[in-house]
């Protein structure tokens, strides 16, 4: 998929294209005033303020015939500079580009581009006719505080896109259909994995029982896996003290993106972000030995930040989330062998989902701006090059990136390349000398001395909301059987003839450990087939008279037409084997 914001000729096409369409705007509403209109990830906008009236969906369509008659006039488009006093009377009518005008620095180029009937304030560049804007689309609308501000009027946006020719413009387009069968949030609501509700909180979601037993599988699957790595887990409050953030040095570097504290009895609490410094607390409380390390502290933790409300995503990134947490406590010579380790759980989890396009990332401190990340140099320099080092030796191809470290620590990250070609970071591994020395933690060594331990911070499944919104758009909602919320339906053609059979398959399978659903409503079969179909259930089981006098039972799977009958029995051994190899849906 093509850059929008560092491709400069679909950069400037576009930024050429939103005014065609504040042309078309001005042509159907004459009253329209123009914000801003620049290009985005997306494409571009133009915030617009229609006065008393309106966008809706029957709108677009009107703009976008205007839009098509403004290309086929083929007007070229023409840069102007102008000085201030020229500006702010060009466009003295419209508060909008006078406020834009009166906080330009002094000194700045101010131009205009012209189009026919239509000039606009702008520093461009543009494409030097409207005819090379002819492959556009609207895509959505909304509504937008002029700038951000919620004490602001409302104003009109208005999302659309614009390509150099027609075939990349329906590449984009199926890519864009593809991406809302694919949205988490759209198949978190039909699949009834999640709900948000306003009363409740923005950003805070609410887990249904479909959700919840894959967060429930999920946290099972991966603290299995740490049990048998050595790993042991705690649990610790979701809400603390301030000054255990002050030590830890996230009340200085991350409070903002922190719920405010609460004061209550001459003492500062607040949602934690994180919980690195709790589990600092847990380590100090005992004394440790060289013979004691690593120690493998993991947690399956709720977390708390204030995203902001633009940047609210469903359950990708939520106000509320849970991560798959642990930190490693051990002394500098286990460095090398504990980092392989984590990198063969990641690995090891990755090879279960099916995940093959990933790459890894060594995230470091932006040298040249330092204010953001605490600690010294020297520590820095040395976990930057230990981590470096660590990875040259396993072989592990990977590249560098400036200015994404952790504020402790630099950091390795897994970039998971998505079906829809997105990078997503899933999981980390840091490497942190800064927080064991805001905490003064130690262990004994084989000398007797108080030394410090160094720490790795590492998520395998990150947060369990992000890695369930990666696994729903995925598999378009089609989670493996091993997963699945709802692992069997079991559909009697005829409840007064076999429902009574239907009943005892459904006891024996949950006597076996396996998710089953009845659908016996008074509903056609075709009917609830399609029910269950729709709601992905990987097998159906369709029991009529044959099944019932012979004791088998009918599957069909999930996006299969064939239908198969076995003995009950060989049907349980068929899950069980599916199960237990973590198969993925086929």
């Amino acid at each position: 998929m093509r850059d929008f914001l560092n491709d400069v000729e679909l950069n400037t096409l576009n930024h050429s294209c939103a005014h065609v369409m504040a042309q078309a705007v001005k042509h159907l509403y004459p009253q329209a005033k123009f914000w801003v209109g620049p290009v985005v990830e997306e494409g571009f906008y133009y915030d617009i303020d229609l006065g008393d009236q309106t966008i809706t969906d029957d709108d677009l369509p009107k703009i976008e015939k205007e839009m098509k008659k403004i290309c086929k006039d083929g007007k070229r488009i023409v840069r102007h500079e102008v000085s201030r006093e020229e500006a702010l009377k060009e466009f003295a009518d419209d508060e909008y580009k006078v406020d834009l005008i009166s906080n330009m620095p002094e000194g700045t180029v101010i131009s205009t581009y012209s189009q026919g009937d239509f000039t606009d304030l702008c520093r461009g560049p543009h494409v030097d006719t409207v005819k090379k804007c002819k492959n556009f689309k609207l895509l959505k609308h909304s509504g937008a505080y002029w700038k951000g501000d919620k004490n602001n009027k409302v104003l009109q946006r208005i999302y659309g896109v614009c390509f150099p020719t027609k075939e990349e413009l329906d590449e984009h387009l199926a890519l864009l259909e593809e991406a809302k069968e694919r949205d988490h949030r759209k198949l978190g609501k039909e699949l009834g994995i999640f709900m948000f509700a306003d009363l409740v909180g923005r950003g805070l979601p609410m887990w249904l029982p479909n959700g919840f037993t894959v967060r429930r599988i999920l946290s099972d699957y991966i603290m299995d896996k740490e049990l048998d790595l050595g790993y042991e887990h705690v649990m610790t409050p979701s809400v603390a003290n301030v000054a255990l953030y002050k030590t830890s040095g996230h009340w200085d570097h991350y409070k903002d993106d922190m719920f405010p504290a609460m004061e209550m009895d001459d003492e500062a609490y607040v949602l934690r972000p994180m919980n690195c410094p709790e589990h600092m607390m847990i380590y100090k409380s005992q004394l440790h030995s060289y013979r004691d390390l690593p120690i493998r502290m993991a947690e399956i933790a709720n977390d708390f930040r204030f995203e902001a409300s633009g940047a609210l995503t469903g359950i990708e990134r939520a106000r509320a989330f849970t991560q798959n947490d642990s930190h490693i406590f051990l002394r500098p010579d286990q460095i090398a062998q504990e980092f392989k380790e984590v990198s063969k759980l990641i690995l090891d989890v990755y090879k279960d989902f099916g995940f093959t396009d990933y790459e890894f990332r060594l995230s470091l401190r932006d040298p040249e701006d330092t204010e953001k990340y605490f600690g010294n140099d020297e520590l820095w320099e040395k976990s930057e090059n230990e981590l470096r080092a660590v990875l040259n030796d396993m072989g592990v191809k990977y590249y560098e990136a400036k200015g994404e470290a952790a504020f402790y620590g630099p950091k390795l990250d897994v970039q998971v390349k998505s079906a829809l070609g997105h990078d997503v970071t899933l999981s980390t591994i840091q490497l942190d000398y800064q927080l064991p020395e805001r905490f003064e933690l130690t262990y004994v060594d084989e000398n007797g001395e108080k030394v410090r331990p160094v720490v790795i911070h590492r998520a395998i499944l990150g947060s369990l909301d992000r890695f369930i919104a990666f696994l729903l758009e995925e598999t378009k909602g089609v989670l493996p059987l091993w997963l699945a919320p709802k692992q069997v339906v079991v559909l009697p053609v005829k409840n007064e003839y076999h429902e009574e059979y239907a009943q005892e398959v459904v006891k024996k399978l949950r006597k076996a450990h396996f998710r089953v659903q009845l659908d016996n409503r008074d509903e056609k079969l075709g009917y609830r087939i399609r029910e269950a179909q729709m709601h992905k259930i990987p097998y159906e089981l369709v029991l009529g008279n044959n099944e019932r006098d012979e004791g088998t039972v009918t599957y069909r799977q999930y996006g299969h037409q064939e239908q198969t009958t076995v003995p009950f029995d060989e049907f349980v051994a068929l899950l069980n084997d599916e199960v237990e190899k973590k198969a993925l849906q086929k």
